[in-house]
């Protein structure tokens, strides 16, 4: 069986990574895979991925790989095609429609729909979803990565196919990656506990919230935080942390190839956002054994630990309480074995046996 993982754009975000890590599990099952993505970022390095057969079709924005996507599904006839995100899931099934393509296609929705699609008459998200109306149709499964996000989509869209298929997050490279050996002095050499926390720096991950958590969590409590990742915000977090006397217990490291080295060693991972789709980086680190403090932020976290039985949940865009629940969680950790009881849902056999029972696709 021939299988197409569509994907619009690499980079080092979550969308892209994830779709990555599921081709590489596909082929790893012995389908043959083609990788077709919009456009390569050069700016990062592109994994070799063992098995896969990589298509850039350098198209900088996801309406531009409509025509490409139409000769792709003419001329190598895949029997399956897995997309990702609302805009390329558009595109992928109006290509399907008018190539004649026989795929079965399903789509994963990987943002909250609220803001993806608008009730306003003539602007861009309100022709988006007059668009997916028409072609949705079309789809032979449409999928979001955490139930809340179903519940969303039922709220957007009238009675909509979508269900929940989660992200792969725990796989044989993940598991070895984890064991690489980490350049931090902090965790090589370390004196305290140490915090982790990943992501873009952008104003939605709310990386000023736990900074802030940081300077009331020092008052009573010795212990550092590494926030790797890059991004706009960088001139004022680095700010704010000398402003608030931080330096020497925050670091801002910048992108790194391998989180999971880091999670592994850390003690508590730490998720401040105010909105996601599903975190995988929050099961990242619990996979890792890292326990979990995060913000009770749509879609995912209430969902990933349980109402809290499988870390710590905080209100959103509150240092003092985010900085109560880091001292929980250094004070009791949670357990390794109940850690890896809560990422079964995310092991790579499991996720894709769900999604090709959804296909009716069954070995």
């Amino acid at each position: 069986m021939k299988i197409c993982i569509a994907v619009s754009l690499y980079d080092i975000s979550g969308v892209p990574l994830a779709q990555l890590r599921f081709a590489q599990a596909l082929a790893n099952k012995g389908y043959e895979v083609d990788l077709v993505i919009g456009h390569i970022d050069p700016q990062y390095d592109f994994p070799e991925l063992a098995g896969v057969t990589v298509r850039e079709l350098e198209r900088r924005h996801v309406r531009g790989m409509l025509l490409p996507l139409w000769r792709y599904l003419r001329s190598d006839r895949p029997d399956v095609v897995f997309s990702a995100e609302d805009h390329l899931n558009a595109v992928v099934l109006l290509a399907a429609i008018i190539a004649g393509s026989q795929a079965k296609i399903s789509g994963s929705s990987r943002v909250t729909p609220f803001d993806t699609y608008s009730n306003v008459p003539f602007t861009k998200r309100w022709v988006l979803k007059q668009f997916m109306r028409a072609v949705m149709w079309r789809a032979d499964a449409l999928t979001c990565v955490s139930k809340d996000m179903v519940d969303q989509y039922r709220r957007v869209f009238d009675t909509p196919p979508h269900v929940c298929v989660y992200n792969i997050v725990d796989d044989k490279l993940s598991r070895l990656r984890m064991q690489e050996a980490v350049e931090h002095g902090w965790l090589i050499h370390k004196q305290e506990p140490v915090l982790i926390a990943a992501g873009s720096l952008a104003p939605w991950k709310g990386f000023a919230d736990l900074i802030h958590a940081m300077k009331e969590l020092s008052r009573s409590r010795r212990a550092r935080l590494i926030i790797l990742g890059d991004g706009p915000l960088r001139i004022e977090l680095e700010a704010l942390i000398a402003e608030l006397d931080l330096t020497n217990l925050v670091d801002l490291p910048g992108y790194v190839g391998n989180p999971l080295k880091y999670f592994a060693r850390a003690d508590v991972f730490v998720l401040s956002s105010h909105v996601e789709g599903l975190p995988n980086v929050l099961v990242e680190a619990m996979m890792c054994g890292c326990t979990p403090v995060s913000t009770d932020c749509p879609t995912g976290p209430r969902e990933i630990l349980q109402d809290g039985k499988y870390g710590y949940l905080v209100p959103m865009q509150d240092p003092i309480a985010l900085a109560a629940g880091i001292e929980q969680a250094l004070i009791k950790p949670i357990p390794k074995d109940r850690l890896a009881e809560a990422v079964q849902p995310f092991d790579e056999e499991t996720v894709i046996k769900r999604h090709l029972e959804i296909l009716g696709l069954t070995r």
